[in-house]
């Protein structure tokens, strides 16, 4: 299908642009200091303190739905990130997702990073109109009592734009060098603040279920939809795509469908009740919930 063959090509190209990111209880609010001390965040192992994602860019529909942040932190010091996708076609059904836990005098350095490179001045947005149907780069930092989303168009290309109005290059280059140290975490937080590195198993998938349309010049395995609900009435129908279900797996039911999710691809097909569907997985990350 030629929006499989576009994820892969999309996914190839940012992860060449952006390289790889590595490093992971109670809600509540950290100690509060002066400006260049300790900085207030969240502190519950769902709760979101920093994040950074793509969005929009012209992708298939099926590709956004499917989409992860590249990097989370989360209150309790973990870190959930995108490691190496293996680049076959199909690929892997499943995201390979991964997971390390921050010290906190790590996460201050990540948070004193962010404000440095100005995520905790306010919403802001920083467009690039020299450059079209690229995804937006978004920033999202919870700290010190508010919400700052910061949105940069086609920030990892390197594209000329100066003297277009609107176009803040000093801005966009800030961005781009805290992107670049959260991939780069190891050359410069404290020595003992990165923990180990391991796979990221969620506790709950999105699931979009369609009707099945594949690709003829690849043939795949069909599985057997294992779950007492069948897939067309599985979830509700869902506003984001046509003719599309959506609904969200979680305990028994997760750990039922889960060694099927590992084996199968973005193309297998999905039998149930003689109907065969598509599906698209999106592992829930701590702070997500729903369709």
């Amino acid at each position: 299908m030629r929006w499989i063959r576009m994820t892969v090509a999309l996914t190839v190209f940012l992860l060449a642009a952006c390289g790889r990111l590595t490093g992971s209880g109670g809600g509540g609010t950290g100690p509060t200091g002066p400006s260049g001390g300790t900085i207030a965040h969240p502190t519950g192992s769902d709760e979101l303190v920093l994040r950074w994602e793509h969005l929009g860019g012209f992708v298939p529909v099926e590709f956004d739905l499917a989409r992860i942040p590249e990097w989370s932190l989360y209150g309790d010091g973990r870190v959930i990130v995108q490691g190496p996708q293996i680049e076959i076609y199909p690929g892997p059904a499943l995201p390979n997702l991964l997971v390390f836990r921050l010290s906190e005098e790590g996460v201050q350095a990540v948070l004193r990073a962010a404000r440095d490179a100005g995520l905790m001045d306010g919403d802001a947005r920083y467009p690039q109109p020299c450059v079209m149907d690229a995804p937006a780069t978004v920033f999202t930092v919870v700290a010190e009592g508010r919400t700052n989303v910061v949105e940069a168009d086609a920030l990892e290309i390197d594209a000329a734009c100066s003297g277009v109005d609107g176009v803040d290059e000093e801005a966009r280059a800030r961005l781009r060098e805290f992107q670049r140290e959260l991939g780069d975490l190891a050359s410069w937080l404290p020595e003992g603040s990165i923990g180990a590195e391991e796979p990221y198993e969620a506790d709950a998938i999105r699931i979009y279920a369609l009707p099945y349309r594949g690709d003829p010049d690849v043939p795949q395995e069909p599985l057997t939809w294992p779950l007492a609900t069948p897939l067309s009435r599985f979830g509700e129908p869902s506003a984001r795509l046509q003719d599309a279900r959506c609904g969200v797996v979680t305990g028994p039911d997760l750990e039922t469908l889960r060694p099927l999710f590992e084996r199968a691809t973005q193309l297998t097909p999905w039998v149930s009740d003689g109907e065969r569907f598509g599906l698209v997985l999106r592992p829930l990350l701590p702070d997500e919930r729903g369709c």
